[in-house]
């Protein structure tokens, strides 16, 4: 399947113009901005002769199931390091595991102190001892192959007609390769899922453009953290639009961006593109995590 852009049919002050590109339609699993980091990374695994695949997620991870299908797909085993003992024995109550195991996916549950470690040449040794030779695709699957692939998600056109592209950002690899790839008169706007300051300096490690800015005044209380007022927003968006947006990042872009042009943010004519990154698979997880809270559920559960 091929990403589209499309319309926000509904009236914006100031003749704003305001796209979504529907990323989160390339792959049914491999969804969104992971179809784009894993793309250039499984060429390089099949170039060295690897034939397994090692990653580190949570344990609702888009990333962790994307490395499941994309193993399925492109014959290779998997293994996902997963954060967090307890949840080895609640794998059936969690949707993302249950259908990584179904993709093939073996896991190895590791303490939060041990998961830390996961950087470190002692522990990736520990893993080699325990598994072989191994692929190995870092948490959130960010390093260059990855920004390479996010390189591609800007068309000729959308640097030619678009004022402003936004974008959620994780771990910043994304944002990182639509950066580079962007008209240097364009503004990027990345809209920071975490709680905490430190994004743009991990970015910086990969652009050289200064055409670009972080926003974390929609994190919403930090990562995976959501309220009230932003699940009516998500599923108002829905009723609206029919677009479904995950809870934990496109959705608090979506969000920020339809605040600051309510704010006067945007200067007139400005036309946006924000750029969906998929993950929709996350949403029966927060739903599952709000109905035990007896919270307002997301109405467009992905099936």
């Amino acid at each position: 399947m091929e990403s589209f852009n499309q319309q926000i049919e509904l009236d914006f002050p100031n003749g704003i113009q305001l796209f979504i590109k529907r990323e989160d339609l390339l792959h049914p699993i491999i969804s969104g901005n992971k179809f784009r980091k894993l793309k250039y990374n499984i060429a390089e695994a099949k170039k060295l002769g690897d034939t397994t695949l090692l990653t580190f997620g949570g344990a609702f991870s888009n990333h962790i199931l994307a490395v499941a299908g994309a193993g399925a797909e492109f014959g290779f085993k998997t293994i996902g390091v997963i954060r967090g003992e307890e949840i080895e024995s609640k794998i059936a109550e969690n949707p993302t595991l249950v259908q990584a195991q179904k993709l093939g996916m073996q896991f190895y549950f590791v303490s939060r102190e041990m998961y830390r470690d996961k950087e470190d040449a002692d522990f990736i040794s520990h893993l080699n001892e325990k598994f072989g030779n191994f692929y190995l695709v870092p948490e959130g699957g960010t390093n260059k192959l990855a920004i390479k692939g996010c390189e591609e998600i800007l068309t000729s056109e959308d640097k030619a007609y678009f004022t402003h592209i936004a974008c959620a950002v994780g771990t910043g690899g994304t944002f990182s390769g639509l950066i580079n790839s962007s008209n240097e008169k364009q503004q990027l706007i990345g809209f920071s899922s975490l709680k905490g300051a430190f994004l743009s300096d991990v970015i910086r490690n990969f652009v050289v453009k200064t055409n670009w800015s972080v926003n974390d005044a929609y994190h919403f209380g930090g990562y995976g953290k959501v309220n009230d007022e932003f699940i009516q927003f998500l599923n108002s968006f829905y009723s609206q639009t029919a677009i479904p947006l995950d809870p934990v990042y496109t959705g608090k872009m979506v969000f920020g961006i339809w605040n600051l042009i309510h704010n006067g943010y945007f200067s007139k004519n400005s036309k946006i593109l924000m750029i969906h990154t998929g993950g929709l698979q996350g949403i029966k997880g927060m739903n599952f995590a709000l109905q035990k809270k007896n919270k307002e559920i997301l109405q467009y559960d992905k099936n």
